[in-house]
């Protein structure tokens, strides 16, 4: 200590340290897809078995539920995670999360399934992707769509595990697998509780891994800041002026229908079966949507920094259009075409490619276009609203499957329901344009107050 100042002195390490914040996070987020984004689909058909009484609308209801419930706690988990940093959120939501599954293996009535789902939905809500992305974001800046990919390729494998989990069920019972799914959430997490730090810049470093000096002096660790990140500018916008701005809403209205197509994998594999599609079959080509899923994500990792976002988001939105349209076509009979089994590898790839490569995709463009400053709390906000989405897309598709008694009226509305989000999409104003808008927003406001006095 000299002057009132207390200096860190980190060594440069071989690896960033947000890289084993990346793993960490992406390990939680990998088993998280598999026992629920992409697994819980597996879960359908056995629950059904078990209580007759219960159609499809059930578990849309259910999912609604949890969707609904997100779309309140979001915006308070992306604040949470800005004012007390991921460690506490985690430990709470991985906590409940763990009880939530606990709570389903023992489930006898069906508001015994609902109150499970409200306890999962809080959990889930503070125990992975918004916590994780916010905590990566803070972490890089130029590698940042690496950063992301990387993360969510994680959740994307999650899919290939749905033949494993399949099979568990079949040979011993669902509800033992919901009790072990709830347990291992406790295991997965608790590396992940260790790893997760708030920012470099707490620890010596700044964004993308250059070694920082720490002062106790915040005015001096700004400037030294801002100095060592010159180079790589960012737009900075806080939240109450990115909730005016067009260019916000197109973005969330646009990511948002893509999560409505996406998160009806509920009932994938239902619907395959229903088209008459043998069970081992049904589980591998569910499960096989992964791999589009990954090369997406891949893909964006490689190739997000070097072109338009925008462009990019509108090309798989494009992608999981047709997907979605290829899941409503197989085996059937549509301009006087029978489709049999023709479609298959279209609703394999591009439904997962379409999808994988939106995830870090939507999360790359917020950053991009309204900077780091408020991060987690503008996606908790996205994420909100996509939420409300995502509820009246689950409950769509689960009571058209009981009315129509069929899933393909259901996605065939969703894959045309895509197809405004493209123009909506691509005609996005530049990030400079944008923070212009709010700069001189701003600069009105300052005249007008000033006036007023």
């Amino acid at each position: 200590m000299s002057g009132g100042i207390a200096t860190l002195n980190w060594h440069r390490p071989k690896i960033f340290f947000g890289w084993w914040i990346v793993l960490g996070s992406g390990s939680v987020q990998f088993y998280t897809s598999a026992v629920f984004w992409r697994g819980f689909q597996a879960f359908v058909e056995p629950v059904l078995r078990t209580y007759t009484g219960w159609g499809s609308g059930v578990f849309g209801v259910a999912m609604a539920i949890q969707r609904a419930e997100s779309s309140f706690i979001t915006p308070f988990v992306g604040a949470a995670v800005d004012r007390f940093g991921p460690r506490p959120v985690l430990i709470f939501g991985a906590f409940v999360t763990g009880c939530g599954f606990i709570l389903l293996s023992q489930m006898q009535e069906l508001w015994h399934f609902y109150a499970a789902m409200l306890v999962l939905g809080i959990g889930l809500s503070f125990g992975e992707f918004i916590v994780f992305v916010t905590t990566i974001v803070n972490w890089f800046v130029r590698n940042r769509s690496r950063a992301l990919a990387a993360f969510m390729t994680f959740s994307a494998t999650g899919a290939i595990a749905l033949p494993l989990l399949v099979w568990a069920i079949d040979s011993f019972d669902w509800r033992t697998i919901l009790f072990c799914v709830g347990i291992g959430f406790w295991i997965v997490a608790t590396p992940a509780v260790l790893i997760l730090r708030r920012r470099p810049e707490d620890y010596g470093m700044v964004p993308d891994g250059e070694t920082e000096t720490v002062v106790a002096d915040p005015n001096r660790s700004l400037r030294r800041q801002n100095q060592a990140t010159k180079s790589q500018p960012e737009v900075s916008i806080g939240i109450r002026d990115v909730l005016r701005l067009r260019a916000f809403w197109q973005i969330v209205i646009a990511v948002s229908i893509g999560e409505v197509v996406a998160m009806t994998n509920l009932f994938h594999l239902s619907a395959l079966i229903e088209y008459e599609l043998e069970l081992w079959l049904a589980s591998v080509a569910a499960g096989a949507v992964a791999i589009g899923d990954i090369i997406g994500r891949i893909t964006i990792g490689i190739i997000g920094d070097r072109y338009r976002a925008k462009s990019l988001l509108a090309i798989a939105l494009s992608f999981q259009a047709v997907g979605v349209g290829s899941l409503a076509l197989i085996n059937s009979e549509f301009l006087g075409i029978s489709w049999g089994l023709f479609p298959v590898p279209f609703y394999v790839f591009c439904s997962g490619f379409g999808f994988g490569a939106s995830i870090p995709l939507r999360l790359l463009i917020l950053a991009e276009y309204f900077g780091r400053r408020s991060y987690g709390t503008l996606v908790g906000t996205a994420s909100s609203f996509s939420s409300i989405c995502v509820t009246c897309g689950l409950l769509f598709i689960g009571f058209m499957s009981d009315f129509t008694e069929s899933y393909r009226p259901g996605y065939t509305i969703l894959s045309l329901l895509l197809l405004p989000t493209i123009p909506l999409t691509l005609t996005l104003q530049s990030p400079r344009r944008v923070a212009a808008l709010v700069r001189q927003t701003a600069r009105s406001r300052m005249r007008r107050v000033a006036l007023g006095q």
